[in-house]
């Protein structure tokens, strides 16, 4: 179903070539992009996207902005949202043509003026952390060149998110960078009562999957409150060196299979499409670097298999 809506997206764009010199007309001419072409013009971008220039448009057609969650569409779309709107299509759009040849594996900077991870992975182009799949590309047009894209992008947090506060040139390690982040409270809070600081502000190295606070509060309710109690200290002591794997791992240097963890339970690793799986969490960002190791970013909480999370319960 999912390759016949990329060829149904791509026949019209292509056919809208013949008849359209501009990005803009082409979309509108097409058909299958009916979602984009709104939002384009309640951001106000409409005349950017038909006028002269060398651009590159990374469209997602209107089934990927289906897969946006209920509502999401209509909330951008209101007025008061504009600027919002605005910033997320803008960083679908590069300030130069850039044909899939032209790309490689690493960072461009968007009209947005956030930079798009971009990784070429075998015949694949994958973009923003390889959540998203160019499913065709090349449709050429006066202004610019499109690649036809299977999700809408959001634009990363500012890169100043994982910086030290410390004022020191020296790195900061994995602690105080987490800290430094903002959305890994949760995460520190469980390292403080399971009394592992001082650990991983250690020499190291140590590689860290690390579950930001979303993740947890998507845990059952109760669960977080349950685990910082002093009695299930065993227990979140358990469940957090479940995270932890000794030596310092790099997104290039995973391979698929499983790894030893410091809480000496294993966990799965898998690559899939060029996006990194631990157990059934994504990894969302990949290779922070700190003074002591790296923190790659995962979605949910990893929790160990069931007879270990039993020993700490009365």
């Amino acid at each position: 179903m999912k390759n016949l809506l990329t060829i149904i997206a791509l026949t019209g764009l292509t056919t809208a070539t013949a008849q359209a010199k501009d990005i803009m007309s082409a979309l509108e001419d097409c058909g299958q992009f009916k979602t984009l072409v709104t939002a384009v013009k309640a951001a106000g971008l409409s005349k950017t996207l038909s006028s002269k220039g060398n651009y590159t448009v990374f469209a997602p057609n209107d089934h990927a902005f289906a897969r946006l969650p209920k509502g999401t569409v209509e909330n951008l779309l209101k007025p008061e949202n504009k600027q919002q709107l605005k910033s997320i299509l803008t960083f679908h759009v590069l300030g130069e043509a850039r044909t899939s040849c032209s790309l490689r594996s690493g960072e461009l900077e968007t009209v947005n003026g956030a930079h798009l991870a971009v990784k070429k992975w075998g015949h694949y182009v994958l973009l923003n952390n390889n959540h998203t799949r160019v499913r065709e590309a090349d449709v050429k047009f006066d202004n610019g060149v499109v690649h036809v894209i299977d999700r809408v992008m959001l634009p990363p947090k500012p890169k100043t998110e994982f910086t030290s506060t410390s004022g020191k040139s020296k790195p900061a390690d994995i602690v105080d960078t987490a800290v430094a982040a903002g959305n890994f409270k949760t995460l520190a809070a469980a390292l403080k009562a399971a009394g592992l600081i001082d650990t991983l502000k250690g020499k190291g190295p140590f590689t860290v999957f690390a579950p930001t606070d979303k993740a947890f509060s998507e845990l059952p309710k109760g669960t977080v409150e349950g685990l910082l109690k002093p009695e299930n200290k065993d227990k979140l002591v358990k469940i957090l060196t479940y995270h932890v794997v000794a030596g310092k791992v790099e997104s290039k240097d995973i391979e698929p299979g499983k790894v030893e963890t410091v809480a000496n339970e294993k966990v799965k690793l898998k690559l899939k499409d060029g996006q990194v799986f631990i157990n059934k969490s994504n990894v969302i960002k990949a290779d922070i670097n700190t003074a002591n190791g790296v923190i790659h970013v995962i979605d949910k909480v990893l929790l160990p298999k069931d007879r270990t999370q039993k020993t700490s319960t009365k």
